[in-house]
Formats: C-alpha cells, structure tokens, sequence
C-alpha cells in the first residue's frame, strides 16, 4: 500500500529541481503564496483561514514520513490532539503567550513520539500504519478517561488566546490569523528545510531503497525515528494553534477518522510535494466549510465523490500535477531551438 503511495515517475525530489533557485518560476510562485496567505481572511471567514493554514502544515508533516521516508502513518491524530490538549493545559494554568504555548504543545507531541516511533519504524507498510493507529488509540483511550484532566468527552474548554497583552489578537480572529500564521509559517520553513538538506536527501533515498542506504552505511531506523519525531513536532505545531483559534480541544482531535482526514488531504494535494499539503487543505476545509453553510445534507457523500474525481483527473494530486506542467514547460522552453 504505502509502495503504491509514494511510487512516482516525474515527481520525485531525490533529483535536483528543474526550477533553480534562479528561475523566474520559483519566485513568482513564492510571492503568488505570500500574496494568497495575506488575503485569505479578506476573502473568507477568518477561522476558517486558520483551519485551513492548521490542516496544510498537518499534511505537510504527513507528507514529511508518506512523501519523503516511505512511511504511512495512520496515529498522526495523537500528535495533533495530544499538543491541542497539551497547549489548552499550558494556556489555562499558565497565562504564557499563544506561542510559547503551542511550542509546549509540539514538544510534548515529540516527547511522546520518540517511543511510540522506536516501536513503530521496526515495522513497514501497512505494519506500521496499524501500529501508529495502535497507540493513537491507547491515547484517544487516555484522554477520553482523564476527565479531572481533558474533561473527557465535553473536552477542554476556555483556552485564552493570550498574546502579550494585545487585545485585537486575543479577542478578533481576524487579527489573530497573521499571529498564528506567523507559527505555521515557521513550521512550513521547518519542513522546508528538512526537505532541502542532506539529512532529506538520505530520507528519500531511505524511501526509493533502504537496503542500498543501509549497505552505504546510513543507520535507517534511526534516521526513520528523527524524521517520525520531526513530523510529530510538527504536527503538534499545527494542533496547538488549532486549539487555541477554537478555544478548546475535542475528542475528535485524538480520534481515528483525524488521520484518516489529513491523509486524504496529504494524497489530493500530491505525495511528496510538501506545498501539496496546503492546496489540498484548502480544498478540503473551503468546500466542507461551504457546504456546511449552504445547509446541504450528506456533506460526506458529495465530498467523497469530489475527492475519488480529483484523485482520478489529477494523478500526482493537484500541486504535483501542477508542478509536473510548470515542469514541462520549463524543460521545453531550454530545448527549444534558438534562432
């Protein structure tokens, strides 16, 4: 399953980018990215802008173990749900910032997935897709018996969005976007830079062929752990500022069909693109937001029909397919003859 996830042709980033770091390309979509994250709460409901930056680095941190290591992880939710939870706590019985509570978050997300990965890594697909939904369980299981702690099934309420003392972050959530987005942002150029380094390189080459990787001398477990444990950072990242735009953290946050959900999201925007995880959060929230206002009924029904058209048009995900175009184009336009 996870061999049939990650099997590419024309996107892989083991190779070099056909894009340089000198290509017009490159910087034009970096400012069409700057430009739409700027707008986004003009143009929508501010919160859902939140959700949809949240769910994106959520997907990107999948695609960090699905797109770049070979793993697929179906527990990510402990990860998520365990910093929305460790973040609210902090918030609640501390008073600190938004920020440095959400960093609590994601460093309890990573602590717990340090033994929850050495236990997990042993395994492959779908092995250890079943053990990562294993432990999610075991905490979703926790947290829904913790009461005196999580408050159980009615979940941790009253999460301040304490930001320095600023009032327009703490009580307008349109303010309070670029002040979360701010955090996002530094996760994303945290998997960025993951991506772009040595330490990346030897993560896909872990996913085209650990035994060649392992026969060169690179230790794959423990290289599988980091990246599992960067991939939780990052994940509880985004679930922390989750339950600090919500103001509380739920059940669902811990629950299986959050894994589930991110994955979808993760395959729509493209396997192993890392901006995929954005685009297909957007089309994701956006639509399900939308059709919830409309008041249309079987909202799950139209979206999965939606998703299985998207996957089978667009056989890359939408940001992969999109980039194979660009890809094309720039290759053609260096071959063409000149007069």
């Amino acid at each position: 399953m996870t061999d049939q996830l990650t099997a590419r042709t024309d996107v892989d980033l083991a190779k070099p980018s056909i894009l340089s770091r000198r290509s017009p390309w490159r910087y034009l979509l970096l400012l069409a990215g700057l430009a739409v994250l700027v707008v986004l709460p003009y143009q929508i409901y501010p919160p859902v802008a939140m959700d949809i930056l949240c769910w994106g680095l959520f997907a990107i941190s999948i695609d960090l173990l699905l797109g770049f290591t070979g793993l697929l992880s179906f527990g990510h939710a402990a990860f998520w749900g365990g910093s929305a939870y460790a973040t609210g706590l902090i918030a609640i019985n501390t008073g600190l910032p938004f920020p440095l509570a959400v960093l609590g978050g994601a460093v309890f997300a990573m602590l717990i997935a340090v033994p929850i990965g050495y236990l997990s890594v042993r395994r492959t697909g779908i092995y250890f897709a079943m053990v990562t939904l294993a432990f999610a369980q075991m905490l979703y299981f926790i947290v829904n018996q913790w009461r005196d702690v999580t408050g159980g099934e009615n979940g941790l309420q009253g999460i301040p969005k304490n930001f320095f003392g600023i009032e327009a972050v703490e009580t307008d959530s349109f303010y309070f976007y670029y002040a979360g987005a701010a955090v996002i942002v530094v996760g994303v150029l945290v998997a960025w830079r993951v991506v772009n380094s040595p330490f990346g390189r030897v993560l896909t080459a872990i996913r085209d062929n650990p035994a060649r990787a392992r026969a060169l001398g690179y230790d794959v477990e423990k290289y599988k752990i980091v990246a599992f444990v960067i991939s939780a950072g990052l994940a509880g990242l985004a679930g922390g500022v989750f339950s600090i735009s919500h103001g509380f953290a739920s059940l669902q946050e811990v629950a299986w069909t959050t894994s589930g959900k991110v994955v979808l999201i993760t395959v729509l925007g493209g396997i192993g693109t890392l901006w995929g995880g954005l685009v297909g959060a957007g089309v994701v929230v956006y639509l399900e937001d939308y059709l919830a206002s409309a008041g249309v009924s079987g909202i799950a029904m139209i979206t999965g029909t939606i998703f299985v058209l998207i996957v089978l048009l667009f056989r890359h995900g939408i940001w992969g397919t999109a980039r194979n175009l660009i890809r094309e184009r720039v290759i053609e336009r260096r071959n063409r003859p000149r007069s």
